[in-house]
């Protein structure tokens, strides 16, 4: 319970700065979408559940290619803004509530779709219910970006660090993209789905510095460090890009792609049918 608390607290920062978050969070690039699309093996028409939508960065271009989205996003500020941006796609509709309290009507689905969000999902749910959503063959989408730090970036990049440990900012500085991986299924998933695809896409955004700060604003980490230090961590950053005369900003990002196909047995009976019982 404490667990799910915590997750929900630090996911509702989001919903409180919506705007924000529409205006400053990393998009997938298209190739991203492409590449989804025909490992999936979907079409124009299918029908494709979205866990946590936000405001659409992935649901616009997955209805641009067609897809009907029935996307699931438990932040109402978030799911305004994703029906803004959607009004154009009616075979897309925008649902306000969590994943784990949804309750589908329908066949089957063709996909459920997950970019940067599918570790909000309760662990109890997180494949479970998308298998149990799919049909046979049909596609556990998860994807996101990764912040990087080449080794050719700008100091600021460098130089910030130390505001981070300053606060004791939870986690470690960002890698260079090529020390990033593919990101594979978990060992939980391979009840439900078999890994058939993880791919990686490097690449690059530019910030304002005060766009910059916002996005920080918005992060999990920087709410789990609590009004205070999070205040503390924000002022500082601010004040450095300050001393540097607010420059604009390079940021790496390294995309991840991952494709599970769902199996064509239920876990439960998956033990019974290996031994034939």
């Amino acid at each position: 319970m404490e667990d799910a608390w915590r997750r929900r607290d630090l996911s509702a920062g989001f919903d409180e700065a919506a705007e924000v978050y529409q205006r400053t969070r990393p998009v997938c690039p298209p190739q991203l979408f492409d590449d989804l699309i025909g490992l999936a093996g979907l079409s124009p028409g299918n029908r494709v559940v979205e866990i946590g939508c936000g405001t659409g960065q992935a649901t616009v271009p997955l209805a641009e290619r067609g897809m009907a989205v029935t996307a699931v996003e438990p932040g109402p500020n978030l799911a305004a803004i994703a029906r803004r941006r959607l009004a154009d796609f009616p075979g897309t509709d925008v649902l306000t509530a969590s994943f784990e309290d949804w309750q589908p009507r329908g066949a089957p689905f063709k996909a459920v779709v997950a970019v940067s969000s599918l570790h909000w999902v309760d662990p109890q749910l997180r494949y479970s219910k998308p298998f149990s959503l799919l049909e046979p063959g049909a596609a556990m989408v998860v994807a996101g970006c990764l912040w990087a730090r080449p080794t050719n970036a700008e100091r600021f990049w460098t130089e910030v660090q130390e505001d981070y440990r300053a606060v004791a900012y939870p986690g470690d500085p960002p890698p260079p993209p090529e020390q990033i991986g593919p990101r594979h299924l978990p060992a939980g998933a391979a009840a439900f789905f078999e890994e058939v695809a993880c791919l990686r896409y490097p690449f690059q955004m530019r910030y304002s510095a005060e766009d910059y700060v916002a996005i920080l604003a918005t992060q999990s980490g920087t709410r789990a460090l609590g009004p205070a230090r999070g205040a503390d961590f924000l002022s500082r950053v601010s004040g450095r890009l300050d001393s540097l005369g607010s420059p604009e900003l390079t940021a790496t990002f390294v995309g991840y792609l991952t494709v599970g196909r769902r199996l064509d047995f239920r876990p439960e009976n998956r033990n019974s049918e290996r031994t034939g019982r």
